[in-house]
């Protein structure tokens, strides 16, 4: 009658455990998220700010004076998004020049679009004995149509999303100057609160979830990095094989654009293979097709390798647990999925070893 009381106790814990593992990453992990971030970026910029507020002191009488090591930590944040803003003005200002090239594309595409579709439709018409151009005019009534059922469309859309998009950005606002704020004050007060979680009773508990976090993300981070700059080489060579005269910045652009959750090499690849198709470079639209397909593989397989390798799952848990992740938290859930399987085994260990 024991070994089942002991079962049933392991079941109701596991179910504990993980019930209220998904409670924090459900609930309470969004409310904190800026503030982990900036307790991740305070322990980048920690040892450089407290070695700028130490250089900038002065002596005035019988004290020091000199600018805090919270300030000096927001300053240096401050010029960091500066670099990357005027960064992304210099990257802004070559896709507008790269825009305009394209718009200026445009029109001859259409022109090649409108010779391919009246082809066919000359084709239809000779194959199902139809009056001659009836097919063109049929194709061409359809066009219209669909052109101003998408301006009528459009417009609603633009109007109604305007104010979210308002209201979006005004939150993002708050919450970076929430975040840059609290970057200063974790640098500040970094040890008063590593004071305070070695004093509490949750200290080993806090200790587990601090590590496991670091092991995850740091994992994360070059699994990313890795892939991003593999499939920058491989865009770049690609690219340069089709005889694009950009293959460096393109290549690149799409490596990095790989890396961000919502985009991906699809973005690039699938459109440039459409235009491909419509225009009848068909060997180039498969060529680029086969590129997207090289790439989608060796970020699977790469990513979870990797990924597994790091954070001491296999390939298939940890395969396993981005899916189930992704399913129950979204994008995030790539990340949080091996961090709340690793979590879960790990309190349940420590149960186990508790009297």
């Amino acid at each position: 009658m024991g070994k089942p009381n002991k079962k049933l106790k392991t079941i109701l814990r596991i179910i504990g455990i993980t019930g209220a593992v998904y409670g924090v990453f459900r609930f309470l992990l969004p409310l904190v998220v800026p503030f982990l971030l900036a307790w991740a970026t305070a322990i980048l910029l920690r040892p450089s700010a407290w070695w700028i507020a130490g250089k900038c002191r002065v002596r005035a009488g019988n004290r020091w004076l000199g600018i805090p090591a919270g300030c000096a930590a927001i300053l240096e944040l401050t010029v960091l998004f500066v670099v990357l803003g005027w960064g992304m003005y210099l990257g802004f200002q070559k896709l507008c020049v790269e825009m305009t090239m394209f718009l200026e594309a445009v029109p001859g595409w259409v022109r090649a679009l409108d010779v391919w579709l009246t082809r066919l439709c000359h084709m239809m018409e000779e194959g199902l004995c139809l009056t001659p151009d009836c097919m063109v005019y049929l194709m061409r009534e359809m066009l219209r149509g669909l052109m101003d059922a998408g301006k009528k469309t459009a417009m609603p859309y633009l109007m109604t999303n305007s104010a979210v998009v308002l209201r979006k950005g005004t939150s993002l606002l708050i919450v970076s100057i929430i975040y840059v704020v609290s970057v200063g004050l974790a640098v500040q007060e970094m040890d008063q609160w590593k004071e305070r979680c070695r004093r509490s009773r949750f200290a080993g508990e806090f200790r587990l979830i601090g590590r496991r976090l670091a092991i995850v993300a740091n994992a994360y981070i070059k699994t990313q990095l890795v892939i991003m700059i593999l499939t920058a080489i491989l865009c770049t060579l690609g690219f340069w094989m089709l005889g694009n005269p950009y293959f460096g910045l393109a290549g690149i652009g799409t490596g990095i654009l790989d890396a961000l959750p919502v985009f991906g090499t699809g973005t690039v690849l699938f459109p440039w293979a459409a235009f491909c198709v419509v225009r009848g470079q068909w060997g180039r639209g498969l060529f680029l097709m086969a590129l997207y397909v090289v790439c989608y593989f060796l970020r699977q397989i790469l990513e979870t390798k990797m990924m597994g390798d790091q954070v001491g799952l296999s390939p298939l848990e940890t395969l396993i647990t981005m899916y189930v992740g992704l399913q129950l938290f979204g994008l995030p859930g790539f990340l949080l999925g091996p961090v709340g399987i690793l979590l879960i085994r790990d309190l349940l260990e420590a149960a186990d070893d508790s009297p």
